[in-house]
């Protein structure tokens, strides 16, 4: 299961190569070695329910045709798009680099606009974009990740151009779709699931996840994300710098003035049990009910808005990244 070595590409096979990646240990589920980093055990067992978001089973309007990846691309995804980026970086090996990444450029905590920018590029390009599209932004995202790996001082061994880390992040994108879809538009049955899942795995294949490694079936995405989920382990020094991004510091202080409060009820609401629970997040029973009334009543009114008017994000955002690309500026 290796990746074809094209120039720029990252190289699985040759430990002697300059660009040779050591990976860490897949998942058990696919029938790993022990993890290369201990972790320590959570506190409860990790079940679905503990690390999948609860999506009420509210009667809404039967669909016309099973949903699709792309019909998530309409603005309320932004709606969990903290949550989402805290789920990344919860991983330990995500995590470790994210915080001593020494590229700055593209750092969310110091340049959170620019991020917001190239992660929605990158995920429009992922679900809307051509063969040639999709080259552009994995050459440019390479650029970045040649940089991050982890120091010989490091406590977690990390490279961005790890298909395991890559293939966590994917995944946890994927849910933040599935997720934020439900929410509005209802709870799907396992045939609506299955078909909505069908290609999520261009979010990993458009950077270095291997075909093989995307879980073929919904089932087996449950029983990837079930094992996966061990790897997320906060530890203190992660949770004082997920905090700056759960209260927003990273933005002008107007805006939390603004829209702080709603904000952080949002990424709370959108995180699943055990990603709170790691992070030290509080959140009751009234909190969950309040969450998911809220999206019932924007999922009614989100029946009237048109839906160009939904998507003229991502659809401005495709056409800014054809832009970039037709007059080689910088993607990323």
């Amino acid at each position: 299961m290796s990746t074809a070595i094209k120039p720029g590409e990252p190289n699985y096979v040759d430990p002697h190569s300059d660009s040779y990646v050591d990976e860490g240990a897949a998942p058990v589920w696919r029938g790993s070695a022990t993890p290369a980093v201990e972790f320590t055990a959570p506190e409860h067992a990790l079940t679905l329910d503990r690390v999948r978001l609860h999506i009420p089973d509210t009667h809404r309007s039967p669909r016309k045709r099973p949903a699709q990846l792309a019909d998530a691309l309409d603005f309320w995804m932004f709606a969990g798009a903290a949550a989402n980026v805290a789920m990344q970086f919860a991983h330990q090996g995500v995590a470790a680099g994210v915080m001593e990444s020494q590229v700055e450029s593209g750092a969310l905590m110091v340049h959170p606009w620019k991020r917001l920018r190239t992660t929605s590029a990158y995920l429009a390009v992922a679900v809307l974009g051509t063969d040639e599209d999709k080259l552009a932004m994995r050459q440019a995202v390479n650029v970045a990740h040649r940089q991050v790996r982890s120091r010989p001082d490091s406590k977690v061994k990390y490279n961005a151009f790890d298909r395991n880390l890559q293939m966590y992040v994917a995944a946890a994108i994927y849910i933040g779709f599935e997720d934020t879809h439900q929410l509005l538009c209802g709870k799907m049955t396992d045939d609506e699931l299955e078909a909505f899942y069908q290609g999520s795995d261009t979010f990993g294949t458009t950077l270095q996840v291997h075909p093989d490694m995307w879980p073929k079936t919904r089932a087996e995405f449950d029983d990837y994300w079930l094992e996966a989920c061990t790897g997320v382990v906060c530890d203190d020094e992660f949770r004082a710098y997920i905090d700056d991004l759960l209260h927003l510091r990273m933005v002008h202080w107007s805006i939390r003035v603004m829209f702080g409060s709603l904000l952080r009820f949002l990424t709370a609401g959108f995180l699943p049990p055990h990603f709170r629970e790691q992070m030290a997040v509080e959140w009751s029973t009234s909190d969950q009910r309040r969450f998911e009334h809220l999206f019932q009543f924007v999922g009614f009114v989100n029946r009237f808005i048109p839906k160009f008017v939904r998507f003229a994000g991502t659809n401005a955002m495709m056409r800014d990244v054809r832009n970039r690309i037709r007059k080689q500026r910088a993607l990323v």
